[in-house]
């Protein structure tokens, strides 16, 4: 049974969090609850939990200065942050202090459960309990210490890879264990970018590979390339590129 402190300073929301963690999660117990930051402090230096479930804005202390003094006392306690709040200075601060997650309120169960179980294969591979790779739930522990860089490399390259797969930025977000609005800040900021925008271009390259390396039909290049639908891939194709598909073919095919 893994040990939980949970720090909020709403009553029935901490109440509600605790039964949401025993229903996602039922080998996590909370063995301890605070209302403040101050009063979490008292409670880590008793004892030490396994993993710190926070709220940010409390009286007092607040969340992040919370995060900061327990990654002093306890440098591999497993952190993770729920907030009503989805600023982007307020995920990076948090993701510098080394927290895995990053939830906005109103929770989601599965969300919830998701990242639940991640922390949890964390604690059974520190503890000898799973040999399983972290990548198993494509969540991945360097992350937690904000390499930004490698983690819009890990994106770019899932897009690459997989351009007729699901892209939306709640699922990428979920593969590399991140908080979507974080992760949407965090690529505009690397790439220049909007996330949204890189979608359809990395879509659109793979489009002009598949006419001019391969013979498949239009439709074909369509649904490879991630367009539902052929008529609105024509359409988006013929804006960007100034051409029809098939005179793109015709005029750059190899064969």
């Amino acid at each position: 049974m893994y040990k939980v402190l949970l720090v909020e300073d709403e009553t029935v929301i901490r109440q509600g969090l605790r039964e949401l963690i025993v229903q996602a999660a039922p080998q996590f117990q909370v063995t301890g609850e605070a209302s403040s930051g101050a009063e979490a402090l008292d409670f880590l230096r008793c004892e030490v939990p396994d993993v710190l479930i926070t709220d940010i804005r409390m009286r007092e202390m607040d969340g992040l200065t919370l995060v900061s003094k327990a990654r002093d006392m306890y440098p591999e306690l497993l952190m993770m942050i729920i907030s009503g709040y989805g600023e982007f200075e307020y995920a990076r601060r948090a993701m510098q202090y080394g927290v895995l997650n990053y939830l906005l309120k109103p929770i989601e169960r599965h969300e919830l459960a998701l990242c639940i179980q991640k922390i949890q294969l964390l604690l059974d591979r520190r503890y000898g309990i799973s040999t399983l790779p972290i990548t198993e739930l494509s969540g991945k522990e360097e992350h937690a210490g904000g390499d930004t860089r490698k983690i819009i490399r890990d994106v770019k390259e899932h897009i690459k890879q997989h351009p007729d797969g699901d892209l939306r930025l709640q699922t990428i977000a979920g593969l590399v264990n991140l908080n979507p609005t974080y992760l949407s800040q965090l690529f505009k900021n690397e790439t220049g970018t909007n996330y949204s925008e890189y979608i359809v271009q990395a879509r659109m390259e793979r489009a002009k590979w598949l006419l001019i390396n391969t013979g498949l039909k239009i439709y074909d290049v369509a649904r490879l390339s991630g367009h539902q639908s052929p008529k609105h891939f024509m359409l988006v194709f013929k804006q960007q590129v100034g051409s029809t598909a098939g005179e793109y073919r015709d005029r750059f095919s190899i064969s």
